[in-house]
């Protein structure tokens, strides 16, 4: 067999078997020193989705659901100049609501998730967004990741709302392996330091939209290249 052929092979049984979560371990100073390295890159990041209010960023979360923040940020300045609250979103109407976001992706269901989370927020929360996770999670539209997000934006929770970038992240550089969204929000709430847990959400998301992106990852510009477990590195250590 020629060499090109089993150096394929092998690096396809590697990437198997990162992909079933038997990368190396990290250890306690290799994590501490990602995350020195993700801050110094950006002391303070933020979340790119537009809102002006917790409730504004509610919305624009639920409406991000399958869809990408910019395409979100297209649509929410108008709706949200027409809507800002609960009490104004109800009056505005599922109809015009429908209209304005018709632009994103499975629009109609998220116009209706929009007026009855509307609902529930004044019926059940004196039209308020609730600080509490099970409460969040009881509104229409809204699950574990989108909570997640609103507690750590809005109210200053250091929570981990694992998306597809985390997700990605976590399991190709071996930081949080896992086969469902859940297991690797478990095990990043369990590794990640309690100085970074604060922002570990945002650097992991922009890390993964930006550098470690699915298709081929920027490994030569990434700042924890030579810490990342990953086989299919494109940069040496």
């Amino acid at each position: 067999m020629a060499k090109g052929a089993t150096r394929k092979r092998i690096e396809t049984a590697r990437k198997g078997k990162a992909a079933k979560g038997a990368l190396p371990q990290w250890s306690t100073a290799e994590i501490e020193e990602a995350f020195r390295r993700l801050k110094a890159a950006n002391p303070e990041p933020k979340g790119e989705l537009q809102h002006v209010n917790p409730y504004t960023l509610l919305v624009a979360v639920v409406l991000s659901a399958q869809a990408t923040d910019a395409g979100v940020n297209k649509a929410t300045p108008a709706l949200f100049a027409a809507a800002d609250t609960p009490a104004r979103m109800v009056a505005l109407g599922e109809e015009r609501v429908r209209e304005l976001v018709k632009t994103i992706g499975l629009f109609r269901t998220k116009a209706k998730n929009v007026i009855a989370l509307s609902q529930r927020l004044i019926a059940e929360h004196g039209g308020q967004v609730p600080h509490d996770r099970v409460a969040l999670e009881a509104l229409p539209g809204v699950g574990r990741k989108t909570a997640n997000v609103v507690l750590n934006i809005a109210f200053g929770e250091p929570t981990i709302a694992v998306d597809t970038h985390i997700f990605r992240v976590g399991n190709r550089t071996g930081l949080a392996t896992g086969k469902t969204p859940f297991e690797v929000e478990t095990k990043l709430e369990a590794v990640v330091p309690p100085a970074y847990k604060r922002h570990a959400h945002h650097w992991l998301i922009l890390h993964g939209r930006y550098v470690c992106i699915a298709r081929r990852p920027l490994c030569e510009t990434c700042v924890i290249a030579d810490l990342c477990k990953w086989p299919g590195k494109t940069v040496s250590e």
